[in-house]
C-alpha cells in the first residue's frame, strides 16, 4: 500500500470548521466550541507498522469531522509507558494517544509499577481496529495447520522454539496464550523487535511465531513463511484457505492485536462526547476502510462504554495468561 506521508511536523489538513458543521450537526456544532486548536495525537511506540496505520488514517477522517487539524506524533519507550506517563498529565485537552492491548491490558500485570493507571488516568474514547494475530511456521516443519502443529509440539515437548518481538509484546502473549489453550510446552526466544524475529525465523532459526498479518502477509504469499491458523473469530480476506485457531478445535479462542482512542481523565465531558462521535463515524469512512484493509486491519469504532468494557475484559483475559507464562518486561 501506499504510504501515508505524514510527520510530526505536518498537520493533517482538517477542512474548514464550518463546512464540518454544515455535514455534521450533531458533532460539529454541539458541545461548545472544543477543539479550539490542533489535536495532538501520540502514538507510543516507533513509526511503522500497524500502530501507524491506524493512528494517521483515523486521524484524517477524525480532524475532517471535527473541523480542525490533528497530528500524530511517534513518542516510543519503555513498551509504552513514557508516552501513556506523558499524556495521563497532559492538561492542554487537546492531547490523545493511541491505546493497546499492551499498555492497557498487559502492562499493568507484568510491570511492578507503572507510571499512569488505566482506569483513573484515562478516559476511553473509541475502539478503533483490530489487527488479525497470524500463526506462523518456518516452511520446512512438518506441519501444515493448527492441529498437525499441537500434535507435534506434544510428540516433541520443549524441542520447538518460537520467537517474539521481545517479553511481554503481543506476539509473545498471542503463543503463551496458544500454549495455554492446547497444553502444549514450546521454547520462548525473545527478540529486540519484530525484525530480527522475522529474520530469524524465515532462516529456520526459529520454528514458529505470532506477527501481526500486515507484517508478514507478504512472506507468506511468497512462501517464505506458512500460516498454520488466524487469532481472528473468522478467516481473513487476505488467506481465505486458512482456518482460524477456533476452527481447529479450540472455540472461543481469538487473539488479536487492538488499538484504541483515549483521552486524558480530565477532557470535559462535552469534548469527550464530541470526539467519540467523530471517532465512531471516522471508522466507517471509505477512504479509511480501504487504508486499513489494505494493512489487513478491521475497522471497529465503538462507544466510550463499550470500548471501557473492552478493556476491562481484556484485562481479566491477559492477566490469566500472563500469571501462567510468568511473564516479565525486558530489562
Amino acid at each position: 500500500m501506499q504510504p501515508i506521508a505524514i510527520t510530526r511536523r505536518q498537520l493533517i489538513a482538517g477542512g474548514a470548521a464550518g463546512l464540518a458543521a454544515a455535514a455534521l450537526p450533531g458533532i460539529a456544532r454541539a458541545q461548545g466550541a472544543w477543539p479550539t486548536k490542533p489535536i495532538r495525537f501520540v502514538v507510543p511506540f516507533a513509526p511503522g507498522g500497524s500502530s501507524e496505520v491506524v493512528a494517521r488514517s483515523s486521524a484524517v477522517e477524525m480532524a475532517k469531522l471535527l473541523g480542525t487539524s490533528m497530528f500524530v506524533d511517534n513518542k516510543p519507550g519503555a513498551a509504552g509507558n513514557v508516552a501513556m506517563a506523558e499524556v495521563a498529565r497532559a492538561d492542554d485537552q487537546h492531547t490523545l494517544i493511541l491505546g493497546h492491548i499492551g499498555t492497557l491490558a498487559v502492562n499493568p500485570f507484568i510491570f511492578d509499577k507503572l507510571p499512569y493507571s488505566v482506569a483513573k488516568d484515562f478516559r476511553p474514547i473509541s475502539l478503533l481496529a483490530k489487527v488479525p494475530s497470524l500463526y506462523l511456521v518456518h516452511p520446512d516443519l512438518p506441519v501444515k495447520n493448527l492441529k498437525e502443529f499441537v500434535a507435534y509440539a506434544k510428540k516433541n515437548p520443549g524441542k520447538l522454539n518460537y520467537g517474539s518481538a521481545g517479553n511481554g509484546s503481543a506476539g509473545h502473549l498471542a503463543m503463551e496464550y496458544l500454549k495455554m489453550v492446547t497444553d502444549t510446552f514450546i521454547t520462548h526466544v525473545p527478540y529486540r523487535g519484530t525484525g530480527p524475529q522475522l529474520t530469524d525465523l524465515m532462516a529456520g532459526r526459529l520454528d514458529a511465531a505470532s506477527v501481526g498479518a500486515s507484517a508478514v502477509l507478504q512472506f507468506i504469499k511468497a512462501g517464505k513463511l506458512r500460516c498454520i491458523a488466524t487469532g481472528t473469530t473468522q478467516r481473513i480476506p487476505q488467506l481465505p484457505d486458512v482456518p482460524t485457531v477456533a476452527e481447529q478445535g479450540y472455540p472461543g479462542f481469538e487473539m488479536t492485536q487492538w488499538y484504541g482512542l483515549l483521552a486524558p481523565s480530565n477532557l470535559p465531558q462535552a469534548a469527550a462526547d464530541k470526539l467519540a462521535a467523530a471517532a465512531a463515524k471516522a471508522m466507517k469512512e471509505p477512504a479509511l476502510l480501504e487504508h486499513l484493509n489494505n494493512d489487513a486491519a478491521i475497522a471497529v469504532g465503538s462507544t466510550p462504554a463499550d470500548f471501557s468494557r473492552f478493556i476491562e475484559q481484556e484485562q481479566k483475559r491477559w492477566k490469566v495468561v500472563v500469571d501462567r507464562a510468568k511473564i516479565k518486561p525486558d530489562n
